[in-house]
């Protein structure tokens, strides 16, 4: 059972990736786009002031932009969509009938949704997507460090907050619980990021529009991957649920 779950939510993945993929066609090129040619005014604008500068030979491009937005594009996300399809799988398969008697559709929405905020919006809010010519290369390494620790706290907080509604079920009721539990999350979190530094190298000159819509279309894109994973695969599993005749599985 759990490798069909694991085969579905990959396939699942590769939708959501395809779909993810359109979207960033449509509203994430643009502003990385203005983006890149901000970030070549200011390097041809501090050459021209550097004479030192101007005796050396520019680096070649590496990959073209056009193999960036193209198939670079599509192959990231539509690998990064399929495994995260896969992780979702295993964790719907764990969770499924512990967390309450929730249909397949139901625990796999929720999943997404918890999902959704633990692993991206939270750790969003600390640390915002920045496009290029944001963010020095000295640091790069200290706020990869920050940002993926802002995620396992986040994680954790989740898992904890969690297991202690289902403590909190049997004495103060599913909802009351879920109000406690989700309170304890947010203690957590206000904690976690006032005490984690924050970081802002957005140069002055930067174009705010750009920036906001870079970060709008940034929680856009990994927004409809993770809709699409908690629709799609909760829809296809409950119906082949009831196709076998059997509405809980792993867990029950």
């Amino acid at each position: 059972m759990v490798r069909s779950l694991l085969i579905r939510g990959m396939l699942v993945g590769i939708i959501a990736g395809l779909l993810t993929f359109a979207f960033l066609k449509i509203f994430g090129e643009p502003p990385v786009d203005q983006a890149i040619a901000f970030e070549s005014q200011m390097v041809e604008a501090q050459t021209q002031a550097d004479t030192a500068t101007l005796k050396q030979e520019p680096e070649p491009e590496l990959v073209s932009r056009s193999v960036q937005a193209g198939i670079g594009l599509f192959t990231g996300v539509v690998v990064y969509s399929a495994a995260f399809g896969g992780l979702f799988a295993l964790a719907f398969a764990g969770l499924h009938g512990r967390i309450g008697t929730f249909s397949p559709r139901a625990t796999s929405a929720l999943l997404a949704a918890a999902g959704f905020i633990a692993l991206y919006l939270v750790p969003f809010i600390k640390y915002p997507a920045n496009p290029p010519a944001v963010g020095e290369a000295e640091t790069i390494q200290i706020r990869t460090a920050l940002h993926f620790l802002m995620i396992a706290i986040s994680l954790a907080a989740m898992i904890g907050s969690a297991m202690l509604r289902n403590r909190l079920v049997a004495r103060h009721g599913a909802w009351n619980a879920s109000l406690i539990a989700g309170a304890a999350y947010l203690v957590v979190i206000i904690v976690a990021c006032l005490g984690l530094p924050g970081v802002n190298e957005i140069p002055e000159q930067f174009p705010a529009i750009v920036l906001w819509q870079f970060r709008v279309a940034s929680i856009g894109a990994q927004l409809v991957m993770w809709a699409t994973l908690g629709l799609a695969f909760g829809a296809l599993t409950e119906r082949a649920a009831r196709g076998s005749g059997q509405m809980r599985f792993v867990g029950s």
